[in-house]
């Protein structure tokens, strides 16, 4: 249950309403998930995370599927659940597949492993990487 609890389309303000509207028209549906009714308990903050998630997602030099995927990777990383299933289902839509869902867990997992050795060992970077 989100903390503050979740604001329907029909208990919204005109402000969210308008957010919500936004939000179906650009996604092409009729529905508004959790993560959008969880954030309408504060307008500012619901309609700033949209604006920036609609400029960020929008078409542009990297194509819908690897913005999902990157998404997903950063979302596993950081262990929020919400986002992992949300793009998820999102890069499913853009055309993952499982295979592609696999790898790019497998790639995940390596990163962390090699970022926390890296850090452990406070390697010095390669003068070669840094140009």
């Amino acid at each position: 249950m989100a903390t503050l609890g979740l604001i329907e389309y029909s208990d919204a303000s005109e402000e969210v309403r308008a957010v919500y509207d936004d939000i179906m028209r650009t996604r092409k549906t009729d529905y508004v998930n959790n993560f959008w009714k969880a954030l309408a308990r504060d307008p500012a903050t619901l309609r700033r995370t949209w604006e920036s998630v609609k400029q960020i997602m929008a078409p542009g030099a990297l194509d819908a599927l690897t913005k999902e995927m990157i998404y997903v990777a950063v979302s596993a990383s950081n262990q929020c659940a919400y986002c992992i299933a949300s793009h998820t289902a999102a890069a499913r839509k853009a055309g993952m597949t499982d295979a592609q869902f696999a790898e790019l867990m497998a790639v995940v997992g390596m990163a962390n492993e090699s970022n926390r050795l890296a850090s452990g060992y406070q390697v010095e970077i390669d003068d070669r990487f840094k140009s």
